[in-house]
Parts: C-alpha cells; structure tokens; sequence
C-alpha cells in the first residue's frame, strides 16, 4: 500500500510538472514572455504577482481575460485563441 501511495505521488508530480512546462511552452509561443516572467516584472507585471492581486476574488479569471483580450486597453493584441488564453490564465492565476 505504500509504495503504491508512492507511486501515485510521483506520477502526479511527474504530470503537475509537464502540464506547467506545457503552459510555460504556451506563454512563450504565444509571446506572453516577451513582456512578462513568472517572477520578476518586465515591461508587463510577473505572473505571481497577477495571481496575488486576484487571489480570491470570483471575477479574476473573467477580468484577467478581458484585460488581455484589449479591455484593459494596455495589452497588446493576443494572437492567442480564446481557449489558449484562458488555459495561460488558469495557470497564471493559480502560481
């Protein structure tokens, strides 16, 4: 049973860690990283620093869109599919 529980954990790991690889593949495709990083501002905030400005709020993942999508009116246009940028966000919102 515990090396079971084991081999669970790991597989898990191993998955959560392409699916972050992924999404980083994603934002980088996608010229996300040309203007922001995961830690540290650029010409656009860091992704952590997104999420800690919307953590816990209902909304955050509808405003975060429209801002991206030109809402904002500071955003570059995404050329993104809709499905792509909510997938980028999900992950943004939840470092």
């Amino acid at each position: 049973m515990k090396h079971a529980l084991i081999a669970v954990a790991a597989v898990a790991s191993l998955t959560m860690g392409s699916v972050a690889s992924a999404q980083e593949a994603l934002a980088e495709s996608s010229g996300c990283l040309k203007c922001h990083a995961t830690d540290t501002k650029k010409k656009g905030p860091a992704f952590k620093a997104t999420a800690a400005k919307y953590k816990g709020k209902a909304d955050a993942e509808a405003t975060v869109f429209a801002n991206v999508k030109g809402g904002a009116g500071e955003h570059p246009k995404v050329k993104a599919s809709d499905d792509d940028v909510k997938s980028l966000i999900k992950w943004i919102l939840a470092m």
